[in-house]
């Protein structure tokens, strides 16, 4: 299930979290993570858009050069 609500009240820029919760989903699909999520009766996507929300996904923001 996708946590719309904690989507929606998000702050900050929820345009650059998406895009890293797309680029995590894409890893996960092409690995082994995809099935052992789907064996827990979850979806990639929804898995990652929570990681997303709670900050548990970590990126470089390569264009700045920082770590987020």
């Amino acid at each position: 299930m996708i946590p719309l609500n904690e989507l929606i009240d998000k702050e900050g820029n929820v345009y650059e979290m998406t895009c890293v919760a797309i680029k995590e989903a894409a890893i996960y699909s092409a690995t082994d993570k995809k099935k052992e999520i789907e064996n827990n009766g979850d979806k990639v996507v929804s898995v990652v858009l929570e990681r997303a929300l709670n900050d548990e996904i970590q990126y470089r923001d390569d264009e700045a050069g920082k770590e987020e």
